[in-house]
């Protein structure tokens, strides 16, 4: 009897994960010390990402694939957790969030997020979805107190539900023209029934580029992210900037380099146009931002851009690429939020660009760790975001996609404009006020953790890439 029963092995991960978050959420109110819920979630992200690399497998009827394509990404997520917590404790005091709860929801979140990523049928695709975006919206509107993470998390959820109704109707179409939403049996249904210039497929595919575009926030369906990043606590808006980003673009992996494979021409037409504003508007927009949390996330859209140069070549290489430029953008992108969240206080926000002037005479040390960050964002030597966009822009040349490059390119000189502001700000002003730190060991070592990532990774990056290769090569032949 007991060998007919699924043995779970392949789930052992978010079993993990969700059996901890809800031990976290019903005990949260009588555990006291907030401490414990911290290095839980900081263990629990240890041994689940030992487990993913122990795990592997198929399981719910070929609907779910612990395979190294969903391990990498699996790695960014619990890299996005680990590092989220390790800036959140100070800052969760001064806001005075539960820390049961809020640890509690980001495992849930990452529960959704690694479903979705080893998901190879498109309705526990959705599923995966819906469970990292209602996660989500609650933790961006975890600060209630102040309007502006209400109105943030409101914004999402409406959104987000739009995003998910295109999601399940392209889905609806899918299944209608190949009757099965099984990844890779629609690819060969596809081949089969001649459906690769269908335009019923079609229709399908742009639903898909509009319901992954708004994840990723891809212009023009980047409308939320500005006001959710901002109203968000700020270490939530640093995992949501890179947790929900990876997970839409590992959904974006399986989706059309799989599924709709043999449409590969239709969507290229789609995503092409797509990167190169998502490029250039984020750079533009995020120039004229005085508040730090908006001109990231502005710079989210525009690294959306470049990440998605990698989908759209449509290659193993491009793809490896797409994957580690995500696990680089997770170490610089929260590392720089860290700061942030380093100079929060009870009386003092700290999101101003100007409240940067001036840092390297009062906290040299942090102005050190901070330009690094703001460094890498830009893709400067010999910084790991430099290596991430080369090996982006080098893919989406070979694969054909010149002028794609040479927009993004020209796209990033228009970007590094915010970064090296703030550089100016914190090096060649003097400092107008005194700033206080807010800084907990944990902080500590969450910055020392993604400035050691930044560093070495932009010196030494082979074995990263040649992972990120291995790892998608039994997506793509």
């Amino acid at each position: 009897m007991w060998s007919s029963l699924p043995s779970f092995v392949a789930v052992y991960p978010e079993i993990i994960l969700v059996l901890v978050a809800s031990f976290m959420v019903l005990s949260d109110r009588w555990i006291r010390a907030k401490d414990f819920f911290t290095w839980l979630t900081l263990i629990t992200a240890g041994v689940t990402l030992a487990v993913v690399f122990w795990t592997s497998g198929t399981e719910f009827g070929a609907s779910y694939a612990a395979d190294k394509y969903g391990l990498f990404f699996k790695m960014v997520f619990l890299l996005a957790l680990f590092l989220s917590t390790l800036i959140s404790p100070g800052f969760a005091r001064i806001v005075r969030i539960h820390f049961g709860e809020y640890y509690g929801l980001m495992m849930f979140a990452v529960t959704g997020m690694m479903l979705m990523a080893s998901a190879k049928d498109l309705i526990l695709l959705y599923i995966g979805l819906e469970l990292m975006s209602l996660s989500v919206y609650v933790l961006a509107g975890l600060v209630y107190a102040e309007l502006r993470s209400l109105e943030g998390a409101m914004k999402y959820f409406l959104l987000g539900s739009f995003a998910s109704a295109f999601l399940l109707l392209a889905i609806t179409y899918i299944y209608g023209i190949t009757g099965t939403t099984y990844i890779e049996p629609i690819a060969k249904r596809i081949l089969t029934y001649g459906l690769a210039e269908n335009r019923t497929l079609l229709f399908s595919v742009a639903l898909f580029v509009v319901a992954f575009g708004f994840k990723v926030a891809l212009v023009p369906f980047h409308m939320w992210a500005p006001d959710v990043y901002e109203g968000a606590p700020t270490p939530v808006t640093a995992f949501m900037s890179v947790g929900a980003k990876a997970a839409g673009f590992a959904a974006m992996g399986r989706v059309f380099l799989v599924a709709l494979s043999l449409a590969k021409v239709s969507w290229v037409q789609f995503l092409a146009p797509l990167a190169v504003l998502t490029c250039f508007v984020g750079a533009m927009l995020a120039v004229v931002q005085t508040n730090i949390k908006r001109m990231l996330a502005y710079s989210s859209v525009t690294h959306a851009g470049y990440a998605v140069l990698g989908i759209i070549a449509g290659t193993k290489e491009g793809m490896a690429a797409t994957m580690m430029y995500l696990f680089i953008y997770a170490l610089m992108n929260i590392g720089a939020f860290g700061i942030v969240v380093l100079l929060r206080r009870k009386d003092f926000i700290g999101e101003n660009i100007y409240d940067y002037q001036g840092l390297s005479k009062t906290h040299p040390t942090v102005a050190l760790v901070m330009l690094l960050f703001l460094f890498s964002l830009t893709g400067i030597p010999p910084t790991a975001g430099f290596i991430g966009k080369f090996f982006v822009f080098r893919a989406a040349f070979e694969a054909g996609h010149p002028y794609l490059v040479i927009a993004a390119v020209l796209a990033s000189c228009i970007a590094a404009y915010p970064y090296l502001r703030i550089v100016m700000l914190m090096y060649m002003k003097p400092p107008e006020k005194e700033v206080a730190l807010s800084l907990t060991p944990y902080l500590w070592v969450g910055l020392a953790f993604s400035v050691a990532g930044v560093l070495i990774f932009g010196v030494w990056p082979g074995p990263l890439i040649e992972f990120a290769r291995t790892c998608c090569a039994g997506l793509i032949p």
